[in-house]
């Protein structure tokens, strides 16, 4: 009877213990989303990289893939793999500038791929997540304190999610996804500049403009 008091003493405990780390990690990301979603507008730089171990691909086997975006609410200006991505808030625009093609979706991009886009960056946790803390790293003279997201469906295409997290700024600065496939993508923040002036037409589409270039419009 002793022993069973005991494990069930050590179970309540493990589970205290568990949800006190799960609140501690809600809360930091909390803070984070609040304080950079705070900002009028954000101009972000990032740094792609991908390793799969059974496909025998280490990080750094090739060189990152580079990328911009600037987010002011819903709305977002993405650079990425050579293409632009325009959100004014109800239209997606894709402007491929190699085949002169512009295709226009109503609404954002989904995660339909199992993929976390930049833009998703300050609200993707909110939903289909459980939480842990991390380790506190030393990342080039930074201190990060990492988040592990670990998805409430197991069916999910994202086996985990680890946010690292300025422990100084409380800004992300590192997002390392891993797939069902064994896949881990790495972004990385490079910059960061807050509260920028911004043109009017910054996250709007001038298809006349396009047109004119010969641009195919779907």
């Amino acid at each position: 009877m002793k022993k069973i008091a005991i494990l069930f003493f050590s179970l309540f405990i493990t589970t205290i213990t568990f949800s006190q780390k799960s609140e501690e990690a809600k809360s930091l990301l909390d803070e984070v989303s609040k304080k950079m979603g705070a900002y009028k507008n954000m101009n972000i730089g990032f740094a792609q990289t991908l390793s799969n171990e059974d496909a025998g691909i280490k990080e750094g086997d090739e060189p990152p893939i580079r990328g911009e975006i600037t987010l002011q609410g819903e709305k977002y200006n993405l650079n990425y793999l050579g293409n632009t991505f325009i959100f004014d808030g109800k239209k997606l625009y894709v402007i491929n500038n190699d085949e002169k093609e512009i295709s226009i979706t109503e609404g954002d991009m989904g995660e339909d791929d199992g993929f976390i886009y930049p833009s998703k960056l300050l609200t993707f946790y909110k939903e289909g997540y459980n939480f842990e803390m991390g380790d506190l790293k030393n990342l080039q003279g930074r201190k990060i304190q990492f988040v592990t997201l670990n998805p409430i469906d197991s069916n999910s295409d994202i086996v985990k999610v680890e946010l690292g997290i300025d422990a100084k700024t409380k800004h992300i600065y590192k997002l390392i996804q891993t797939g069902s496939n064994t896949s881990k993508t790495t972004f990385t923040i490079t910059k960061l500049k807050s509260n920028q002036t911004l043109p009017n037409q910054f996250f709007s589409l001038d298809l006349a403009k396009y047109k004119q270039l010969k641009y195919t419009i779907d």
